[in-house]
């Protein structure tokens, strides 16, 4: 068993030290990043805070509309031909401005994502609920592998069950790769299990953001009409285990 705690948020503004602000390369040769002009970033007990009133949109490519700000691992998290990974923390979500009812108008997330296949696995929470997600996504510039299936999915699932609304709440996911198996726990209940995941994750990116998911318009985003969110997080505790 192999053990890793990604935190030093006190490093956060070195970005390249243990996390960066993330985004994508876009064909033109510019870098689309993640980050809100006015977030107020705050690191105290070790937990990182940020505040951000929304700005950021994108008109024509909704990877890039939806995360408004976020940071990315430096070093993605290997994960074992034949073993299995979990990744916990804590995050606690505070929103103004948004829609009622509505997670998709503004929260906060944890991110796994493997930009070696497409694959992400998250943890979307906003005041009242949240929902866990299981994908394989176009990301710019990522050749996703061919299957029998659906090339790219995105199966959300929201819940309220467990959860504490606006408070700290404890977040895993496991994956075991020789399994093709998928497990979502808050506060240690399993909420969700996928099995027979159709790709091979190979690693991790961890990302840790505030974002929407309102699809586009022909008109373009829709997402931005003066939502704040707030996100807290504490270190992710990660557990990766050899198979044999």
């Amino acid at each position: 068993m192999k053990e890793i705690v990604l935190g030093d948020f006190h490093t956060i503004l070195s970005e390249g030290e243990v996390w960066k602000i993330g985004g994508f390369p876009l064909p033109d040769g510019t870098f689309w990043s993640y980050r809100e002009p006015e977030a107020v970033v705050i690191v105290r007990n070790g937990i990182l805070y940020v505040r951000a009133p929304l700005s950021r949109s994108h008109d024509q490519i909704q990877i890039l509309d939806n995360a408004k700000h976020m940071y990315y691992s430096v070093d993605p998290v290997e994960i074992p031909e034949n073993g299995s990974i979990s990744v916990e923390l804590q995050i606690r979500a505070r929103a103004q401005n948004t829609a009622p009812n509505d997670l998709y108008d503004g929260y906060v997330s944890l991110n796994l994502l493997d930009f070696t296949t497409g694959g992400a696995l998250d943890f979307f929470v906003s005041n009242d609920q949240y929902a866990s997600v299981y994908a394989v996504l176009p990301f710019p510039g990522v050749q996703v592998p061919e299957t029998d299936q659906t090339k790219y999915f995105c199966i959300f699932k929201e819940e309220k069950e467990h959860f504490k609304p606006r408070e700290f709440n404890t977040y895993k996911i496991t994956y075991d790769r020789a399994a093709n198996e998928v497990v979502f726990y808050i506060n240690d209940h399993e909420v969700r299990r996928e099995k027979n995941v159709p790709v091979k994750f190979n690693q991790f990116t961890v990302a840790l953001g505030i974002m929407t998911e309102k699809d586009l318009t022909p008109e373009g985003s829709v997402s931005v009409h003066g939502q704040t969110v707030i996100g807290e997080w504490s270190p992710v505790q990660i557990r990766i285990e050899e198979g044999s």
